[in-house]
């Protein structure tokens, strides 16, 4: 095809990503929210936010691994025009979700006995902890604002979640402010005061999405039906085949980011809080890129449900020509402005060092993590998840973690060291699921 035979279909993924995109950045907004308020209160509050949340993270993204299994089952039912059978997938999906976010919340709960045998400081583990189990009180609730999220992605409204999503971020934004500093005759809880500000943003979420398909006669239709609809073992099943190797595979990836994380903090706090400054902008080009992988697996889903393959790799190319592009211009800025936009987190010249050289290894890296997570998304699309899985593990965990430990502690490389790491996992991810689904589209033609 010619570059002017993609416009239409730029066109048509951007439809359904842009509206994924604002909801992921909103929640990415949130995060640098939280870091930049924290970051100035100290150097040790920063550190510790970035362990907890590193830890954090590893449980949250697999909860969330799981729900993203339900877009593709209910896109293919979707594009079938079978209403009751996708409102039955929905039902399903809610109750595997709110029982796995349950004794999910218990499990992460447990950790917290782990966190001082981590290589952390005492004054940094001492702060995380209590920040760390407000964030896992959250898990319930936007766990099951995921689920009707992932549900709506299905039929092809990415409208409604975002926004709830930037309404939410902007509640937690003045939360922040109030209570991290102690405004208007509230305490200053400082990092704490942070996190009671996410826990009431993600309840108020799942409750604002149900009012608002209680309002519109179209979804409320769907909720009529899941309500009438009875759980199946067979849909119960399939759900959790689709959705628990998504969640393994993303906890894999955040597993080796949280690994180096906790890596850097065996460096100096410094190191730590300076990688948070420097993940949380690459968390934000990220989000974009996952918003835009969010929007394939929609249109792969409902094109691979009509049957139609050649749409199907449209829509794949479509969305690497964008993600390309815009990871690259991304990269610039980042090296651009790598001495100015730690100043946003803190004033600590040691931790703007670290970052400023981190902000440099993530502009390559993050072209190659913008193609993985694309590719990523087109697999889900055509629900192809377990292969993936295992190329993530032999990525990220074979691959990337190692050469993080060698580069950093035996070539001496320090905090670099560990970042470079990350290059190598994120390229071979990129050539493996590239691989994949080549293969598979071959397969089905």
């Amino acid at each position: 095809m010619k570059f002017s035979d993609y416009i239409p279909v730029y066109r048509k993924n951007l439809t359904l990503a842009i509206p994924v995109i604002f909801s992921q950045l909103g929640q990415v907004t949130v995060n640098l929210a939280d870091n930049m308020m924290v970051g100035h209160v100290g150097t040790t509050e920063l550190a510790a936010a970035s362990f907890a949340i590193n830890i954090f993270h590893i449980g949250m993204l697999f909860g969330l691994g799981l729900t993203l299994g339900l877009t593709p089952l209910v896109g293919q039912s979707f594009s079938a025009r079978n209403k009751r059978n996708t409102a039955s997938w929905f039902k399903n999906g809610v109750l595997v979700y709110f029982a796995a976010s349950i004794v999910l919340s218990i499990f992460m709960s447990v950790l917290v006995l782990f966190m001082n045998r981590m290589g952390q400081s005492d004054e940094v583990v001492q702060k995380a902890i209590p920040y760390y189990l407000i964030q896992v009180s959250s898990l319930v609730p936007l766990m099951l604002f995921f689920s009707v999220k992932q549900f709506f992605e299905g039929i092809g409204n990415t409208k409604i979640a975002m926004v709830i999503t930037i309404g939410a971020n902007l509640l937690n934004i003045g939360l922040n402010y109030v209570l991290i500093y102690g405004e208007m005759g509230f305490p200053a809880l400082g990092l704490n005061g942070a996190g009671y500000a996410t826990l009431i943003s993600r309840i108020i979420m799942p409750i604002v999405f149900v009012l608002i398909i209680l309002k519109q006669k179209d979804f409320k239709g769907y909720l009529t039906d899941a309500l009438h609809s009875g759980f199946e073992k067979l849909k119960i099943r399939r759900i959790i085949s689709i959705g628990l190797p998504i969640g393994l595979q993303m906890v894999i990836e955040i597993l080796a980011f949280s690994l180096g994380a906790i890596m850097l903090g065996w460096i100096s706090k410094e190191s730590l809080a300076g990688h948070q400054v420097a993940i949380s902008m690459a968390a934000m080009t990220y989000m974009i890129s996952f918003g835009l992988a969010s929007g394939t697996t929609i249109r792969v889903s409902h094109a691979f449900g009509e049957h139609d393959l050649k749409e199907v790799k449209h829509a794949v190319f479509a969305s690497l020509h964008m993600v390309i592009v815009f990871m690259s211009l991304m990269g610039i800025l980042f090296v651009l402005l790598r001495n100015q936009v730690p100043l946003l987190f803190t004033s600590d010249p040691a931790v703007i060092k670290v970052a400023a050289g981190l902000l440099i290894v993530g502009a390559f890296f993050q072209i190659f993590d913008g193609i993985q997570v694309v590719l990523l998304g087109a697999l889900r699309g055509i629900a192809d998840v377990r292969i993936p899985m295992f190329m993530a593990f032999f990525s990220y965990i074979v691959v990337s973690l190692p050469i993080s430990y060698l580069l950093a502690f035996v070539f001496n490389f320090g905090y670099s060291g560990v970042w470079i790491g990350f290059i190598f996992g994120l390229s071979t991810a990129a050539i493996l699921f590239g691989l994949r689904l080549r293969n598979q589209i071959r397969k089905f033609s």
